[in-house]
């Protein structure tokens, strides 16, 4: 097999290609500088730059793009930069896979999709909730269509936050827990949608390997949480207490509408298509991904 990698520098996406690597898979990774690897290729999604011989023989593409959604505060011009780092390359690679005929398209997108669903739980079939970034990633999956429109096998990658012990979110909250001053997130009542660095690798590798999958695939862990659960778990993989917490409205004094929207709204997301389809979850519940991805 013969799979592209965009965004393969990412924490996801470097694991990926290592995982794919392993498998015997030939990965070809598209870079925005000069290419200096063998297996690299230049490309400039903002620009459209993208040589269509990259295509030639290839069993499917896997798309990672996008800037980090808590990487800065929401700011109109970051928010603009969070859609144009998802949307403007799935256009140009849908585009380029429907040209080429690559049969098999896996698009990031996020968990976010369905917005606050409080403690009901969804599947893959659920609508999407309003706010930016349901509309976002509603807006991501969409420029997927022309690739779907051609034929190709899409599937719509809707991950949760991915527990990683190397980058991500959870160093710097482990950094926090260390120091004593671990705690739940508002009313610590909202879930907290989560999937272990593994397990998100194995998900895309399911979609690739798995013709039978196609559209939305939850990858969230199996067994959901609230933030408050979350944070005792965390807590007991750190040996840590976790006595504080901090209030919404702090929340959104100091770091805006990305705590409404990422923190303190309520995906209860599923994994349906990943269980119906046969996948087996390396870390099924959040303390064995936790205790997986901090080294205890």
């Amino acid at each position: 097999m013969v799979v592209v990698v965009a965004g393969s520098s990412g924490l996801i996406g470097t694991a990926l290609v290592a995982a794919l690597r392993r498998d015997g898979t030939q990965v070809v990774r598209l870079v925005r500088r000069p290419a200096a690897a063998p297996d690299e290729r230049r490309w400039d999604p903002a620009r459209a730059d993208l040589d269509p011989g990259i295509f030639d023989g290839v069993d499917a593409v896997v798309n990672l793009c996008g800037a980090g959604i808590g990487d800065k505060r929401w700011t109109g011009a970051y928010k603009q930069e969070l859609r144009d780092s998802r949307i403007t390359p799935t256009d140009v690679l849908s585009a380029a896979v429907a040209r080429a005929g690559v049969p098999t398209l896996v698009n990031a997108s996020g968990v976010h999709y369905y917005g606050d669903t409080g403690s009901r739980a969804v599947d893959e079939s659920g609508p999407p909730g309003t706010g930016f970034l349901p509309t976002l990633c509603d807006d991501w999956e969409k420029a997927t269509h022309t690739a779907r429109d051609a034929g190709a096998r899409v599937v719509l990658l809707r991950s949760a936050v991915v527990l990683a012990g190397a980058g991500g979110m959870l160093p710097q909250l482990k950094a926090l827990f260390l120091l004593g001053l671990g705690g739940r997130l508002g009313n610590g009542r909202q879930y907290q949608p989560w999937i272990s660095l593994d397990d998100e690798v194995g998900a895309i590798r399911h979609a690739l390997t798995h013709p039978d999958v196609r559209g939305p695939l939850n990858a969230v862990g199996p067994a959901p949480v609230t933030n408050a659960e979350f944070t005792r778990a965390l807590g007991r993989a750190l040996r840590r207490p976790t006595p504080l917490f901090v209030p919404g409205i702090a929340l959104r004094l100091a770091i805006g509408e990305f705590a409404e929207e990422a923190i303190l709204h309520s995906p209860r997301a599923l994994p349906g298509v990943l269980e119906e389809t046969g996948y087996e979850f390396r870390h099924p519940t959040v303390g064995a991904a936790l205790t997986a991805a901090v080294g205890r």
